[in-house]
């Protein structure tokens, strides 16, 4: 396995152990000086590279790593075998997020606009900003300081991006105001009418949907994924939350921060998540909830009611996890009870 292909992924260094234990919140070693060229899983590290274990699961690869330096918890530092360096640090996994991006930081704006870009006249668009193929900025548009817009995305009147922004191929930005440090993925879809309609005699009319998209700093939105705007109020995702791929969002959601909303769940309109909300893959959530701070929400769960702070929540309708389990088990007693009375009836009419 190659872990950042140089095809795709620019890498820089190499770099001395010293600036990779730094980066991953580690004492300095005693080999300092060791040249690093780059990062790898612990199957495939060779003695110039560094890998990190996470897990448990994988001591046995820990033992058997050639790698040069491997990132770890101070309680399995030891485990480390001959001619390896130990970076222990209380958060691997963060350690080794930093150390993979001192190694592949992304790639830097190249400030100016494609050729084939449409700007508006009337698009303030920062000198530093990048404006990829195809791309179209229509008129008071502001762009902020090293944004990136990929090929063919678009970004709507008055929309405005904060700085640093990365928006991903084929995306596009309506009715958007965009903090700092904000990637939208490619094709996905911000600010379009949320859905909402009146009901009448001789059919549906559609409600006009007169708020925004706020998207705070250090916000992520997957591939694919779709943002509603407001009805009369904002759709708001808060400062560090995430969205994976395929997720959609309902027009006056309010997310608090550092939520994460994982691939093909759905939340209808007007629910609140507070902070810390972690929501799994196909769930679903009804309009007008409150979800409470640091709750979980399993996969595929259907939530109808309204979820305490740091309540964990499974099953359709969704329940405390306790309590669907025990529903489980005594399904699966009486099962096992009328298969059981099913096989001695069957083998007393033999008789």
């Amino acid at each position: 396995m190659v872990a950042g292909d140089p095809r795709f992924f620019r890498r820089t260094g190499p770099h001395r152990l010293a600036a990779v234990a730094a980066a991953c919140g580690a004492p300095e070693p005693a080999q300092a000086d060791q040249p690093i060229a780059g990062v790898a899983p612990l199957q495939s590290a060779g003695p110039d590279e560094v890998s990190f274990l996470d897990n448990r699961r994988y001591l046995d690869e820990l033992a058997a790593t050639r790698a040069g330096a491997v990132i770890l918890h101070p309680d399995l530092a030891a485990r480390v075998p001959a001619g390896c360096t130990a970076l222990p640090t209380a958060n691997p996994y963060a350690g080794w997020a930093r150390v993979a991006a001192l190694f592949h930081p992304e790639p830097p704006a190249r400030p100016g606009a494609h050729p084939t870009a449409v700007v508006d006249p009337a698009a303030v668009v920062d000198a530093s900003a990048e404006i990829g193929p195809l791309a179209v900025v229509r008129a008071r548009a502001e762009i902020g300081p090293r944004c990136r817009i990929g090929p063919a995305a678009v970004i709507g009147e008055g929309v405005v991006l904060g700085p640093d922004c990365r928006i991903g191929a084929h995306a596009s930005l309506s009715h958007a105001l965009v903090g700092a440090r904000v990637y939208v993925y490619p094709g996905a879809r911000i600010g379009q009418e949320g859905f909402g309609f009146a009901t009448t005699e001789t059919g549906f009319l559609t409600v006009p949907q007169l708020g925004r998209v706020i998207l705070e700093d250090d916000v992520e939105v997957g591939a694919n994924s779709t943002i509603d705007r407001g009805s009369a109020q904002d759709t708001v995702i808060g400062a560090g939350s995430r969205l994976d791929n395929l997720v959609q969002i309902g027009h006056n959601v309010r997310l608090g921060r550092c939520c994460v909303i994982v691939a093909q769940a759905g939340i209808s309109g007007s629910t609140v998540l507070e902070d810390f909300v972690m929501v799994a893959g196909q769930a679903g959530m009804t309009g007008h909830l409150r979800i409470g701070r640091r709750a979980r929400i399993g996969a595929q769960a259907g939530v109808m009611a309204d979820v305490p702070d740091g309540a964990e929540v499974v099953g359709s309708p969704a329940m405390p996890v306790k309590e669907f389990f025990r529903q489980v088990a005594t399904l699966r007693r009486l099962a096992a009870g009328r298969a059981g009375m099913a096989s001695g009836k069957k083998a007393g009419e033999s008789g």
